[in-house]
C-alpha cells in the first residue's frame, strides 16, 4: 500500500507542473470595446485634473477604455492645452510627445515649444487619465495623467490593436497637416505611450 502512494506521488507532481505551464500559456481576455463617459466629461473636470489652461475641444468624441491592460477604466478626451509644462507639477500629469519621439526628437522640453503652422491647432492635445483601483478614471487621485502633445489628428477612434504578444487599445487616428491622408496609433508600451505609422487611408 505504501508503495502505491509513492508511485502515486510523481503523478501527483506532474499533474500539478502541467497544470502551471497551462495557466501561464492561457492568453489574457481580449480589452472590451471602449465606450462613451456617461454622463460627458466637461471642463470642470478637465480644470480639476490639468488645470485652467486646458479645455475640452469640440467635436472630437469622448472615449472610456482600459488603455492600459490593468482591467480598469480609463478616460481619453481631446483638449486644447496652452501651456502644458507650466502646469504638470502642480497637478501630478506627465507631458508626452510620441509623435515627435517616433521621429527622433525625444526632449518633450523642447518639442513642447514647437507651434503648428495653422493657428487653429495650436494647443490641440490628449488627455488621458488612468483609472485608479478605486473610482476609476473618476477618482480624485487617478493612477496617472498624460497630456499628449502635437499629434496630428484629424479624427479619433479607440479600438483593438494586435501586437506581437498580445491585444491592446489604441487610438486610431486619421492625420492633419504633413502627413495628410495617412493614418496612425497611439497605444500603451507598459511604460509609456507610443506612436505608430499605419499607412494611407483609403479616401
Amino acid at each position: 500500500m505504501p508503495s502505491s502512494k509513492l508511485l502515486l506521488l510523481p503523478v501527483l507532481a506532474l499533474s500539478f507542473v502541467m497544470a502551471a505551464v497551462a495557466q501561464k500559456k492561457q492568453p489574457p481576455p481580449p480589452p472590451a470595446h471602449a465606450k462613451s463617459p456617461s454622463p460627458a466629461v466637461t471642463d470642470e473636470f478637465i480644470h480639476k485634473q490639468f488645470g485652467d489652461n486646458c479645455s475640452l475641444l469640440a467635436g472630437p468624441p469622448q472615449f472610456v477604455a482600459d488603455m492600459d491592460g490593468d482591467g480598469i477604466d480609463d478616460l481619453v478626451v481631446a483638449a486644447r492645452c496652452k501651456n502644458p509644462m507650466a502646469d504638470q507639477a502642480e497637478y501630478s500629469f506627465v507631458v508626452a510627445d510620441p509623435y515627435d519621439s517616433f521621429l527622433g526628437y525625444s526632449d518633450v522640453k523642447v518639442t513642447s515649444t514647437f507651434a503648428s503652422d495653422e493657428p487653429d491647432r495650436r494647443g490641440i492635445s490628449l488627455l488621458i487619465v488612468h483609472g485608479a483601483e478605486k473610482g476609476d478614471w473618476r477618482a480624485d487621485a487617478p493612477k496617472a495623467k498624460f497630456l499628449l502633445i502635437n499629434l496630428p489628428f484629424k479624427t479619433l477612434t479607440v479600438k483593438k490593436l494586435a501586437l506581437k504578444k498580445k491585444t491592446v487599445l489604441g487610438i486610431y487616428m486619421e492625420e492633419k497637416g504633413e502627413g495628410e491622408d495617412t493614418s496612425s496609433v497611439i497605444y500603451w508600451d507598459g511604460k509609456k505611450y507610443r506612436y505608430q505609422q499605419l499607412g494611407s487611408t483609403l479616401e
